[in-house]
């Protein structure tokens, strides 16, 4: 039987889960996950450190931590990150500190990342649950790319070659969402963490005092 407890550095337990979720660029990740945190309570998104340069509308310390080069090499050096990888000539980090906290305090945890941070974040972490979402297509995957209007036909041919090298890494994940119809795939979503939520060892756990008074 899995355990759902992470073991924080201090050695205490926590009942958080960490949910690991990948997808090529332009399969409606983001979409997806904002929709769900939505409907479902007790769960928040991982801030990972970047240094691309933020985008309108974006806001630092919520949808990333936007720092320099320089700040994220020392961050390497004192090995804060879980993982860190660059993404287009761009730097991205996972926080051992804000995971950490965030697990610590009950909160399941959502991790958007690609498959090799994906990956060491399992070897890490294997009590992680990884989920994996795709397109319904490569011809609906390059007209999303397409409709968001931000890259010239250059980058969506190099976002195109990229997906096809993520997508190739779907079988090593827990979980397999198909983004065709939106409001299907939430759902999906949402019954995942429902029924992880109901895992055994989660359920002992949460509902201990209850179960001692059940049984005497």
């Amino acid at each position: 039987m899995r355990s759902k407890e992470i073991e924080s550095e201090s050695g205490s337990l926590s009942i958080g889960t960490l949910y690991v979720v990948s997808a090529p660029s332009g399969a409606g990740k983001t979409s997806l996950l904002k929709q769900l945190m939505t409907e479902i309570q007790g769960v928040e998104t991982s801030i990972s450190h970047t240094t691309r340069e933020k985008r309108s509308g974006e806001v630092d310390g919520v949808d990333y931590h936007f720092v320099c080069k320089e700040t994220f090499q020392r961050l390497i050096e004192e090995e804060a990150f879980f993982e860190h990888a660059e993404v287009f000539g761009n730097y991205y980090g996972t926080s051992k500190a804000s995971i950490r906290q965030q697990l610590e305090s009950g909160i399941d945890v959502i991790l958007e990342i690609d498959w090799q941070g994906a990956r060491q974040i399992r070897e890490q972490l294997p009590e992680s649950i990884s989920i994996f979402i795709l397109p319904p297509s490569k011809e609906a995957l390059k007209e999303r790319l397409e409709g968001r209007g931000q890259d010239d036909e250059s980058v969506i041919q190099r976002r195109m070659m990229a997906a096809q090298s993520e997508m190739s890494h779907y079988d090593e994940y827990d979980y397999l969402v198909i983004n065709d119809d939106f409001a299907q795939a939430v759902n999906e979503l949402k019954a995942i963490l429902v029924a992880e939520r109901q895992e055994l060892s989660r359920q002992q756990q949460k509902h201990a005092q209850l179960l001692s008074n059940l049984l005497d």
